[in-house]
């Protein structure tokens, strides 16, 4: 079941009772709701989650819950600290794991897990797609998301990902720059092994821009698109399957505005043999 709930509280009254009157559903769904961060109000001019079911609300506020039970059914994938460097941490994003929530809620966002785990504000800083994994930065201050959201607008962060494709690929440092979007993409392309037992290819890929889907599509254009690519594969559209995409984020490199100095970040080698089970 997928329904948008709207009040305005013509009354002094708790936030579950105002949505409790409006929406049908019982106050534990709607308390359950509200933790996942499917509830949403105004406070000064911002759309904001509100999370607490006993708040007390003044008349004339306006709430929206965005109640999704399958959503909400969702248990979250675990993830991993790698390195917490206080105003930003390093963190291991599994597979299905999405980098931010949605309206319908945030609890299997690795935004939200950080927020829960280090009891800090986090910030998004870059995005990876939900059905990859690896290294991901999560800011823990506005000024330390604007510094390090600014590396990745101009194409300053080192970014290396391994990816396995079907069939045999034998390239060295090979140029993909076909325009995505209209808008110039570059992924450079490395073979690493060749595993003729399961006729699979495992490929460094180092991207100098950063547009969305950039490696599946490279990927995909030159016919060799990524195990588990249920959007770019032909041959898998449409269909479910057990296999994770088989892209991981396995080193972020950058010269650091906050600690001024390089920094490199590198996934262990327990994570990536996870991810490529």
């Amino acid at each position: 079941m997928r329904m948008v709930y709207e009040v305005t509280v013509d009354q002094p009254k708790t936030a579950v009772e105002a949505l409790a009157a409006v929406s049908g559903l019982s106050r534990q769904r709607i308390k359950d709701a509200m933790s996942k961060g499917a509830c949403w109000w105004t406070q000064k001019g911002k759309q904001l989650r509100l999370r607490r079911a006993t708040r007390q609300l003044p008349i004339g506020t306006k709430l929206r819950l965005c109640y999704d039970d399958q959503v909400l059914a969702r248990v979250p994938e675990v993830a991993e600290l790698i390195e917490d460097r206080k105003r930003y941490s390093v963190w291991y994003k599994p597979h299905g794991l999405l980098s931010q929530g949605s309206q319908w809620g945030d609890h299997c966002s690795l935004l939200r897990l950080v927020e829960l785990h280090l009891k800090r504000s986090a910030y998004l800083v870059h995005r990876l797609d939900g059905d990859a994994a690896g290294l991901m930065l999560i800011a823990h201050d506005p000024k330390a998301a604007a510094a390090l959201s600014r590396l990745f607008a101009g194409h300053s962060m080192h970014k290396c990902y391994h990816a396995h494709v079907s069939g045999e690929l034998r390239v060295q440092n090979r140029l993909i720059d076909m325009p995505i979007d209209g808008k110039p993409a570059c992924s450079r392309v490395t073979t690493l092994e060749y595993d003729a037992a399961a006729d699979r290819t495992l490929l460094r890929v180092v991207i100098e821009t950063g547009r969305k889907h950039q490696i599946r599509r490279h990927l995909a254009d030159i016919g060799y698109p990524i195990i588990g690519d249920r959007l770019y594969h032909s041959g898998l559209k449409g269909q479910s399957s057990s296999t994770p995409l088989q892209l991981v984020a396995v080193e972020l490199g950058f010269d650091c505005p906050l600690e001024r100095q390089p920094v490199q970040f590198l996934l262990p080698e327990r994570l990536i043999r996870l991810t490529s089970d």
